[in-house]
């Protein structure tokens, strides 16, 4: 019998985590992963702040729930595999009115719900004693979150295939997918920018900012398209490094779809804060002046992106003044930790957030993996995918190779 040959498009930290895990089912399959820049984890993965959530928001029962306490598990177990430094600093959500301290009862009570261990609601005293120098009324605290170095652990992942017998084609830019006809089993002929063919049985798609684009190439849905929004982070100068302990995050405004400025210490020492999410101007756009016009064009026309922004205009646009004003950015971190200047922040790495949008304008939140035939595509997976990138690659391949999943 032939074996079995696949192609994983997208060199994040999913598609890694995909290539891997089918080789280890299926040894004998033919896996190539296939990066359309000259690296792997060139994109969302390798500008992400290095969170590994431990699914406090999420709704039970949902693939985000599900994906990452298992993610959480596995993420940390191949870690210490490979001796890769896995940091439970812990995380804190911070009330600082009524309201919020209100909501904090129902996200400690959905983080249980989830099997989230060890939260527990502290009170101002309690809060001061963990974070000497954030204020608030209330917190709520999850000492298990920790933080990682993605983009080495997607190395470890592609090492690993390779070992397995992975193939992996850096600066391959899929451009094509089409359905053969008339042979006895269905095929797909992967073309790329350069005029190179590769003939599969399967294809995953992985491919972050461009799924949607590569998904309905392969036949699927027009909608949801993926809206890039650029979180943009300063870093505290060094010196001011010691005012978090641990993560210091605002407690979510279920009225508003992204979640604000907040701390976040990282593996490397720095402590990142933001982002904020403004609309970038093209899919990889990462800097202001980069624009496409037709990138942009496309935004604009799609019905669900109107109606999003007929919704949140309000949040944009104050989303936009942090964007060109550092003292407004920094009057956003003020509220949880005052002692921080102007002066105390300095510009970092900008990252860019796939989202799936509906047509109807609505943000698609829990993960969607869709199939048309043999193309698996996975066509939303913003925040807490890095969390949950095994899990999900578990549950990929066992649709491909119609397992039931592990417990």
């Amino acid at each position: 019998m032939t074996a079995q040959r696949y192609a994983v498009v997208g060199g994040g930290i999913i598609g890694a985590a995909v290539a891997r895990r089918l080789l280890e089912l299926r040894p004998d399959a033919q896996v190539t992963l296939l990066e359309k820049e000259d690296r792997l984890a060139a994109h969302q993965t390798g500008r992400n702040s290095g969170v590994v959530h431990a699914g406090l928001y999420y709704l039970p029962g949902s693939l985000k729930a599900l994906l990452c306490r298992r993610g959480v598990h596995l993420l940390k177990d191949f870690c210490a595999e490979k001796g890769i430094a896995y940091d439970e600093i812990g995380k804190v959500l911070v009330a600082l009115d009524a309201e919020e301290e209100q909501r904090l009862d129902a996200i400690a009570e959905r983080a249980r719900a989830n099997g989230v261990p060890g939260v527990r609601i502290l009170d101002r005293a309690e809060l001061t004693e963990l974070e000497p120098h954030v204020t608030g009324i209330a917190g709520l605290h999850s000492p298990t979150t920790a933080i990682v170095d993605y983009t080495a652990i997607t190395r470890a992942l592609a090492a690993d295939a390779e070992a397995r017998g992975a193939t992996i084609r850096t600066g391959f830019a899929v451009t094509g997918l089409q359905h053969t006809t008339g042979t006895p089993d269905e095929e797909v002929v992967v073309r790329g920018a350069s005029g190179e063919e590769l003939v599969v049985d399967e294809v995953v798609l992985c491919a972050g900012l461009q799924v949607d684009r590569l998904a309905e190439l392969a036949g699927d849905d027009h909608a949801p398209r993926i809206v890039p929004f650029r979180g943009e982070y300063f870093a505290l100068v060094p010196e001011k490094r010691s005012l978090v302990n641990g993560l210091v995050y605002p407690v979510p405004d279920p009225r508003y779809p992204f979640l604000g400025v907040h701390l976040t210490p990282r593996f490397d020492g720095e402590v990142l804060v933001g982002p904020n999410a403004v609309l970038a101007l093209a899919r990889e756009g990462y800097r202001r002046r980069d624009v496409s016009v037709p990138e942009l064009a496309e935004i604009v026309r799609y019905a669900g992106f109107r109606r999003f922004a007929r919704q949140h205009w309000k949040t944009g646009i104050a989303e936009m003044r942090g964007s060109l004003s550092k003292r407004t950015f920094t009057a956003a971190a003020q509220r949880y930790v005052p002692e921080l200047t102007v002066s105390d922040l300095v510009p970092a790495t900008a990252g860019i957030r796939a989202q799936a949008l509906e047509n109807d304008g609505s943000l698609v939140d829990d993960f969607r993996i869709t199939r048309t035939g043999a193309v698996v595509a996975v066509r939303n997976a913003p925040s807490p995918a890095a969390t949950s990138s095994l899990a999900i690659a578990e549950h990929i391949v066992d649709t491909l190779l119609g397992r039931v999943p592990d417990s």
